[in-house]
């Protein structure tokens, strides 16, 4: 599920704990979580529901000023389907933010992070990537995803994948618009600088 930046602002001070969305089949399942920049949401239940069971209550805590403003957003939607309410909370940090954030690395954690980049480049089937992407973020914070793909040649869901994949490393941080190399990651890269040729 995709959540605009001011959604996801008041699920992390507590001020939405419900989004709307129109989908033929839910997308989503009680129990199961997404991260986000904000933190990880979890979903506690997902009920479809008709446009008489939208209260005003709702429409508050889905961010909305009143049940009418809400209701005009879901009859714009594009997609086919019915009305499903999905109840949410903020279940703690994202993990991968932690781990971004400690830049304070031995040489032994440095050697296994570029051993375990090392192993995702071999594995890929079009070759080295993982220090060509860091790169490229490196140089171009903020650029979008869509700019930083042309810049390779490539297209832009693949070069998001990979950028999720190196996130999971710790290595980069997602902007509101494109991404930057996390403390982390800008730590990988000096010592890779570091590295004899």
């Amino acid at each position: 599920m995709l959540f605009r930046r001011e959604v996801l602002e008041g699920i992390a001070d507590g001020r939405i704990d419900r989004v709307f969305r129109v989908w033929a089949e839910p997308r989503v399942r009680a129990g199961s979580t997404q991260r986000t920049w904000a933190g990880v949401i979890v979903i506690d239940s997902v009920t479809a529901v008709t446009p008489e069971e939208i209260t005003e209550e709702d429409a508050a805590r889905s961010g909305f000023e009143d049940r009418a403003a809400l209701l005009t957003a879901l009859s714009k939607s594009t997609k086919e389907g019915g009305y499903h309410r999905v109840m949410l909370h903020l279940g703690g940090p994202d993990p991968r933010s932690e781990l971004a954030g400690n830049a304070d690395l031995t040489d032994q954690e440095l050697a296994d992070l570029k051993a375990a980049l090392d192993a995702v480049d071999a594995r890929s089937r079009r070759g080295p990537w993982t220090g060509e992407v860091l790169r490229l973020i490196e140089e171009h914070p903020g650029l979008r995803a869509q700019d930083l793909a042309e810049r390779l040649d490539r297209d832009k869901l693949p070069f998001k994948a990979d950028v999720r994949r190196l996130k999971t490393h710790g290595l980069t941080e997602s902007l509101e618009t494109g991404y930057r190399l996390s403390p982390r990651g800008r730590a990988l890269m000096s010592y890779l600088r570091s590295l004899p040729e």
